[in-house]
């Protein structure tokens, strides 16, 4: 079973940021918006810096040399455009030398009803052979847009394990996530889980649309 960490279960500094991302009265305001992603991005990063492989170094100091621990994982940072920059900006900050992959996946939908395909138009992606890979996605709605990002990604190798980040994700996607990746190691960590989606396939009560409260609405 792959291991689900629901930044919700516990109350924290998280959950504020998380509080604000949803509010109506507080969202409207762009950069703020952008903000809490970052943020939610910086603490997950942390979180996620201690399940990754360690070194043993000495650093000389001005008065001396002390033994040390150096993260020994390659860490590769995939956003899937564009909702995700802002959240993988909060990634960066921390693994600030980390490799960065970038994948387009958007929903075309089709001329009648709310069905739609997701379809990916662009990559730009280091090797992920024998590395620690984090999908970041602030919306993990039916998680059909992860899936194929990582797919993507794979041509570029395999990954020693994956971490799938997201700030709210549904029930349906969690479990079809858990269908999809392979659970020996595959890691989800998650702002919340909320119960269901709707005809548009957004998660409710969600948040709306990141990509627009982030950067403006598209046509």
């Amino acid at each position: 079973m792959i291991e689900i960490i629901n930044f919700d279960s516990t109350p924290s500094l998280a959950g504020r940021y998380l509080r604000e991302l949803r509010d109506v009265s507080i969202q409207g305001d762009p950069m703020r918006f952008r903000r809490n992603l970052e943020r939610i991005g910086e603490i997950m990063a942390y979180e996620i810096s201690k399940r990754l492989e360690y070194r043993d170094e000495t650093i000389t100091t001005p008065l001396g040399t002390i033994d040390v621990k150096e993260i020994d994982s390659k860490v590769v940072l995939a956003t899937i455009l564009r909702a995700g920059l802002p959240f993988h900006h909060g990634f960066l900050n921390y693994f600030d030398r980390a490799e960065n992959a970038f994948v387009s996946a958007y929903r075309k939908y089709k001329e009648k009803g709310d069905s739609f395909d997701v379809l990916i138009e662009y990559m730009a992606s280091p090797s992920i052979e024998g590395k620690t890979l984090v999908l970041i996605d602030p919306m993990l709605a039916t998680g059909s847009s992860m899936e194929l990002g990582y797919k993507a990604l794979l041509t570029n190798g395999t990954p020693k394990h994956i971490h799938i980040a997201s700030v709210i994700a549904s029930r349906q996607a969690i479990g079809y996530v858990q269908e999809k990746f392979p659970e020996d190691k595959t890691t989800i960590w998650v702002g919340a889980i909320d119960p269901a989606i709707n005809e548009h396939s957004y998660i409710l009560p969600g948040l709306g649309d990141a990509g627009d409260l982030a950067f403006g609405e598209k046509l």
